[in-house]
């Protein structure tokens, strides 16, 4: 495949139709990387970013829990990344529908480069007190709530309708081959280092980054005014939006900072209203983001690892990586084999199925710690890595292509916020229950509450399943 691919001067294909055909279609589709240089800085950036973030990720488990050896404290590691992430993110779509998302992007990864260096300052100063590490931990989690609805944005802006999908593989696989990486990388510096270095390293992959945002071109919001359609009618189709009538219009007037200011605070109030009610209203939307909380609520388990480490592997710092590298191994064996989803119309379909793979591949990781055999439980997460990849894949490319584009910040906001922080609520859930019971009844429990409302929502959201690229065009 070349170029852009297109069937119409407008970009979009007839509804339903399947690109790539046969073998070739199942591989993971480069035409994004191919075609735009602003794309490949976006990907560069996002790839080391998370390599950094998952070295760090290792860093902080294995620096609380050996301060603690409390599964209570790692849990609070989710609380502390949970509430920012809740408040602040919700904020961060308005303002990405009102400032330049390039700006509040860069400001976004700027801070939390600056957390990470003074994470990173414990080299000279220390081991900090836990409260001051997890506040530092917050204030990074913070700043990457206010610019990920931004972020978030940059894909359709600078990909064709048609290349969305294909676009947001990529990002998947790129994060998938940097938590396959960083955990490995994070448990032999930990080896030989300490997790300050870890968070130096990341430090200075955000810092670059910053850079490769920079280098994009502006990417003020589109301002036009955008009139709703009728509700849609449980089949699927219609158009997202409000009761049919008007929904914001930006003003264009130029005033003094003050006064834009509070002007555009009280806009974003209003968008943010808007964002969480066209997800409440919208069945798609909603059983999309109820199918996500199922998996993260209910079933995530990285809170589990330092523990069920300590019971197979002795504690070893060095092992602790392999848990989210095997995680890691399904994800990149899925986004390699990406096209049997980004090619598929039926994409609800494939995110149901992902997330019932999801929940026994974990049921199973909570009969094998119980039982005490690692490699069962090391290899059912290679099984739970590729099904999160398929169900983050299939959920960001059916929001993506069902929400216009004046109102995507709103909305990418809400899927950041359940997409991000649901599992770090369902980390503080796992820690807790395992600190009650054990890490082997905490996963085994999470798992059977994720396929029960996923069966739920699969049966009283059947426009999920419904749904084909195409039927609404935004």
């Amino acid at each position: 495949m070349t170029g852009y691919d297109v069937a119409d001067h407008h970009g979009r294909r007839p509804v339903g139709e399947v690109r790539g055909r046969g073998a070739r279609g199942a591989f993971l589709d480069l035409t994004p990387l191919r075609i735009s240089a602003a794309y490949r800085r976006l990907w560069l950036g996002g790839a080391l970013s998370g390599l950094g973030h998952q070295v760090a990720v290792v860093a902080v488990l294995f620096q609380v829990w050996e301060m603690t050896r409390s599964p209570f404290w790692v849990a609070a590691i989710g609380i502390a990344q949970a509430v920012p992430m809740i408040v602040l993110g919700l904020l961060g779509g308005p303002l990405a529908d009102v400032l330049d998302r390039r700006r509040v992007a860069l400001a976004a990864t700027g801070g939390q480069a600056v957390a990470a260096l003074a994470l990173g300052a414990q080299l000279m100063l220390g081991f900090y007190p836990l409260p001051l590490l997890l506040a530092l931990l917050s204030v990074q989690t913070a700043c990457n709530a206010l610019g990920a609805p931004s972020r978030r944005t940059f894909i359709t802006r600078l990909m064709p309708r048609e290349q969305v999908a294909a676009g947001i593989a990529l990002h998947m696989i790129s994060f998938q081959a940097a938590m396959m990486v960083g955990p490995a990388v994070g448990g032999l510096l930990l080896g030989v280092a300490s997790p300050a270095v870890c968070y130096l390293v990341n430090a200075a992959a955000l810092s670059i980054s910053w850079w490769t945002v920079r280098a994009l071109p502006p990417m003020p919001p589109d301002r036009r005014p955008t009139v709703a359609a009728p509700a849609p009618t449980g089949t699927g189709t219609g158009r997202a939006g409000g009761h049919g009538r008007a929904l914001t219009a930006y003003p264009q007037a130029r005033t003094r900072p003050l006064a834009r200011l509070r002007r555009r605070t009280g806009t974003a109030l209003v968008m943010l209203g808007e964002g969480v009610h066209q997800v409440r209203r919208d069945p798609v939307l909603r059983g999309s983001f109820l199918l996500d909380l199922a998996a993260t609520l209910l079933a995530f388990p990285v809170a589990l690892f330092p523990m069920v480490n300590q019971e197979l592997f002795g504690g070893d710092p060095r092992t602790l990586g392999l848990f989210l590298t095997c995680v890691a191994i399904g994800g990149v064996s899925a986004g390699l084999a990406s096209g049997l989803v980004t090619r598929r119309a039926r994409l609800g379909v494939v995110q149901l199925g992902a997330v019932a793979v999801w929940g026994l591949a974990l049921l199973g990781f909570g009969l094998a710690a119980l039982g005490g055999v690692a490699w069962a439980a090391l290899a059912t997460l290679v099984v739970a890595g590729a099904a999160d990849t398929v169900s983050v894949t299939s959920r960001a490319a059916m929001v993506q292509l069902a929400t216009p584009d004046s109102h995507l910040g709103r909305v990418s906001s809400v899927e950041h916020v359940i997409g991000v922080s649901g599992p770090d609520i369902g980390n503080a859930r796992a820690g807790m229950v395992a600190g009650l019971t054990t890490p082997a009844w905490s996963a085994l429990l999470g798992a059977l509450g994720c396929l029960a409302v996923g069966a739920w929502v699969a049966l009283t959201h059947r426009e999920v399943a419904a749904f084909r690229v195409g039927d609404r065009d935004v």
